[in-house]
């Protein structure tokens, strides 16, 4: 059977729009056209599908409606609560916590907040990629008000025990975001039993649209209101005005919906896929060692070090195979990982890692092929490495 080449396998980049998704949102690029803020036929015809994708993503997380505004992004979710809470807050009386785990665009709008006089503390995990939810407890002091956390690591997947810190920031009074955009769509997990404050994912982590993403926030804590950073209109109740991307939010309700139906299917398909992918390489390779848990682990993900082959070679040698080094967000760095290097890997540990993400839609005939060319590709290097190392000892000895 001939497989279909380039494969792609860096599913936590990014996912492929689903087919029945685009189908959905088509008719909102087309005859349904109208600005959902509109007071007449096509606007109400572009305002009732944004409500009713509303509807599908609240259900799916059993929480009110009214407690999900539309951005642009988890990006955008994320500066929107962090940036939101601290405005005109004197910075001496708000301590937030964090982790050195969390993506860039945690990090970088906590570290923006440092620069203007926010005391933030980023809790250090060990190799496991797991943030111990005693070290937030200790962490705490008079002045802690957010904690600020990923539920799934977006690079090593690792995923964190998000309820047990939810139960602890409840006892301090403490309001929580979490960043759950690698977990929506991929972990069970019920917002009437985590008592979240705020939530930030997207759409296009689950076969949705880019460009499109959620914030939750909680209704129901006095302390969760957002003070208002961008002005122009009183669409998403001022958390996020602007004229609404309808055919993207029409999108993101059908992702969850299949998501909603198919989550165990894909949770087992992928991982199945995963399994499968490590089992072959390990078995037919030395020096591959998986970073981060491989049991506290989203399905999906496997980031592997490969002893004495650099990424950057490696992915140069499989053009056929899609998989990166890094966060697709720090893809052009030539840096080593920072995710890595927290959990205790040397920079050349982490130039030699690689990350491959499987989907809903690779096929076990892809993932067999995959697996193959990836063995016989680090076996080339690594002999082509040692004939190098050998001419050189040679040539130092002459």
């Amino acid at each position: 059977m001939k497989i279909k080449t380039p494969i792609y396998l860096d599913n936590n980049s990014t996912t492929q729009i689903d087919p029945r998704v685009l189908e959905t949102m088509l008719p909102y690029l087309q005859d349904r056209f109208g600005n959902s803020s509109s007071n007449h036929s096509f606007g109400w015809i572009a305002k009732s599908a944004v409500e009713n994708s509303r509807d599908i993503i609240s259900n799916f997380l059993k929480v009110s409606s009214k407690e999900i505004y539309f951005t642009s992004g988890a990006t955008e979710s994320i500066n929107l609560v962090h940036l939101g809470l601290t405005e005109n807050i004197n910075p001496d009386s708000f301590h937030i916590i964090t982790s050195n785990l969390e993506h860039s665009a945690s990090t970088e709008s906590l570290k923006h907040l440092s620069q203007k006089g926010f005391d933030i503390t980023f809790i250090n995990v060990d190799n496991s990629g797991i943030i111990n939810p005693t070290k937030i407890a200790d962490a705490i002091t008079d002045k802690t008000k957010l904690v600020s956390l990923i539920f799934a690591n977006n690079e090593i997947g690792t995923i964190n025990d998000i309820k047990t810190i939810s139960q602890i920031c409840k006892e301090h009074n403490i309001l929580f975001h979490v960043d759950t955009t690698q977990a929506v769509g991929k972990l069970k997990f019920d917002l009437a039993e985590i008592n979240l404050d705020f939530m930030s994912f997207t759409a296009h982590k689950l076969y949705g649209p880019k460009g499109i993403g959620a914030l939750y926030i909680n209704s129901k804590n006095p302390k969760a209101k957002l003070v208002q950073r961008i002005f122009g209109g009183t669409q998403e109740g001022i958390i996020k005005p602007g004229t609404l991307n309808v055919p993207a939010i029409v999108g993101f309700g059908k992702a969850i919906e299949l998501c909603e139906a198919e989550m165990e299917k894909d949770y087992e398909h992928t991982k199945r896929l995963r399994d499968s992918f490590y089992k072959y390489i390990s078995s037919n390779l030395e020096g591959i060692i998986p970073n981060g848990s491989m049991t506290e682990r989203l399905p999906n993900n496997l980031n592997l070090c490969v002893v004495g082959v650099r990424a950057d070679k490696l992915m140069l040698e499989l053009r056929e195979l899609a998989f990166s080094n890094s966060s697709a967000c720090a893809s052009g760095s030539t840096k080593p990982s920072r995710i890595l290097k927290a959990i205790g890997l040397t920079d050349e540990q982490a130039l030699c890692s690689v990350r491959f993400g499987f989907g809903r839609f690779n096929t076990k005939d892809e993932i067999d092929y995959a697996s193959q060319k990836v063995v016989e590709a680090i076996n080339k290097l690594r002999t082509l490495i040692n004939k190098k190392s050998q001419n050189h000892k040679q040539t130092v000895t002459i």
